[in-house]
Formats: C-alpha cells, structure tokens, sequence
C-alpha cells in the first residue's frame, strides 16, 4: 500500500459490482464464516478474519475526511461481513463517517445472515438512522437440501429471518443467488426454492452469478461429491424455471455479473414477460440470442 494513502487494505479486497464508485472501508479482514465451499473470496492466508482495531478505523475515516473532504459520496464496509461487528461499534463508524466525510448519503455492506440473529429490529433501525442504507445478502439458494451440501450454514428459515429484520428496520436489501449451485440433479428445486424465498421477502434488488471456481472444485467437492456441472443450455433452463416463480411487486433484476452469458435487466414483476422471452430465445435459438445479449466467455 502507498504510505501516503489513508487506507490499510489487505488483499485480495472485494465488493459488489455497484459499489465501484464507493470508498471501500475496512472494518473487519475475511469472512467470520468463510466456510461455504463454493467461495473463493476470502481463502488467502493472510485474510483470516479478524475485526479491525477501532482506533485504526477510526483514524482511517479521519485521514480520509482530510485527504478526499467532500468528494466521497458512498461508502462499503468491507470485508465479508461488517454487520458482525457489535452494533455499539457500527454506531461509532457510521457516527465518524458522518463527521469526516459529510457528503457521504449511502453506506453499505455485506451480510451474513447469521450476524443478524443477536441483533434486535431497534438495533437495526438505529444502524438506519446513522447511515446504514443497504446490505447484501449472499442467500446462494432458497433451497436447505443445497444450502446444506454447499456447507453455506444458513437454511431458507434463518435467511427469511434476516431479510424480514432488515425490511423492518428500513435497510434496503440485495439478495444474490448463485445459478447452477445444486448441479444438474437440484437444478429444478434449487431454483423453485429460490424464487420462494424471494417470493417470501420481496427484496429491494435482485441479483444471479453463475458458480464457478478458478481454483479449482476439491473444497466443493469435498462436501458435494456427486455434484455435476449444468451445461449453458441448463443454466439458462434453471434461470427459466427461477423467473416463472417469481412473484414479486417491485424488484430491480439484474444477471450482468461477467459469469453470466445471458444478460438480464429489468423490473419485477413489471417486465417479467421480457425476460422470460429473452431467456427462451437463449435456450432455443442461442446463436441469434447471442448477438443481443450473450457475453463471450471469458470477458
């Protein structure tokens, strides 16, 4: 890092695609949990998880207020999971933001759900009042059968539990599901039961990536032995079968993370038709499909 920055980050470092205009803000390194086996994020020897010194956060936000004043519009709480910290200590973070960087009007951060179950409603709309706009929440699956071979250690019930808390307080929420995660043999509930679980919270965002693993499948396979890859053509057939399910009354969709060939953007349940047509027209015409809105592999 450059001496002169006023940020300590260790790498690798990690946000959601919208997040690309924020300053990203360590407050905790890795993942309290990092132990779902499809998750390549935080592995790295030296992101072992651990919550940052309070002083050193403290004096970051404070170097950052002197160096970029009023230029900063958005701030991540990184890493993995910031919401795990005790709300006492989010109070004081999103207290300091508001002091040393005034111009700031969202801050945001993933979320385990696991890190919501200690935490109260009144808890979570005093993180609302101070600042905390939106979590993203890494749900995978709505299905248990894959949230257990995944070792995700959430099920449908506790996920439900914790977008329902966040709803309740006022904090949007941005839900993610991982297409292909239950292979070709729990493709069908895996996406059924993810719609449910979206149809069960009504989410404020709505995002797919397809799984896939760069450095290789031993740690999934390790608890998912019998899992086989869906081919592009059942990928999409699962994403068909997840949009039919969906009832929802106002989520913004999107599946334009790069690990999707097809993308997808819209309003649900306003422009469900479209996108259920230009899924079809992927499965059955995927050469026409692919001048439109097919990304080459790899990009």
């Amino acid at each position: 890092m450059n001496p002169g920055f006023p940020i300590r980050y260790v790498d690798p470092v990690f946000r959601p695609p919208s997040e690309a205009e924020s300053l990203i803000l360590p407050v905790t390194d890795g993942c309290s949990w990092n132990q779902c086996t499809f998750c390549e994020m935080y592995t790295a020897p030296q992101k072992k998880f651990r919550a940052r010194d309070a002083t050193e956060t403290l004096e970051t936000l404070r170097r950052c207020g002197e160096r970029f004043g009023g230029e900063i519009r958005r701030v991540f709480l990184a890493d993995g999971d910031a919401l795990v910290l005790p709300t006492r200590r989010l109070l004081e973070i999103l207290d300091a933001i508001r002091e040393h960087l005034p111009a700031v009007h969202r801050v945001s951060s993933y979320c385990l759900p696991r890190n919501l179950r200690k935490k109260s409603v009144d808890e979570l709309k005093e993180l609302a009042a101070a600042g905390l706009s939106i979590a993203y929440v890494g749900a995978e699956s709505g299905d248990d059968e894959v949230l257990a071979k995944v070792h995700k250690g959430e099920s449908f019930a506790s996920t439900c539990e914790a977008l329902d808390k966040l709803q309740q307080a006022g904090i949007r929420r941005s839900v993610m599901i991982l297409n292909g995660l239950g292979g070709k043999t729990l493709s069908r509930q895996h996406a059924e039961n993810s719609a449910r679980l979206a149809n069960a919270t009504q989410p404020e965002f709505l995002a797919t990536l397809v799984v896939n693993f760069p450095q290789g499948e031993d740690r999934f396979r390790a608890r998912f032995a019998d899992w086989q890859a869906c081919d592009q053509r059942e990928l999409f057939v699962e994403m068909e079968t997840f949009i039919s399910a969906l009832e929802l009354r106002r989520t913004v969709f999107r599946s334009d993370h790069v690990s999707n060939r097809l993308v997808l953007k819209g309003t649900l349940g306003a422009e469900k038709s479209r996108l259920l047509d230009e899924i079809r027209t992927a499965i059955a015409a995927p050469a026409t499909a692919r001048l439109r809105v097919i990304r080459t592999q790899g990009l």
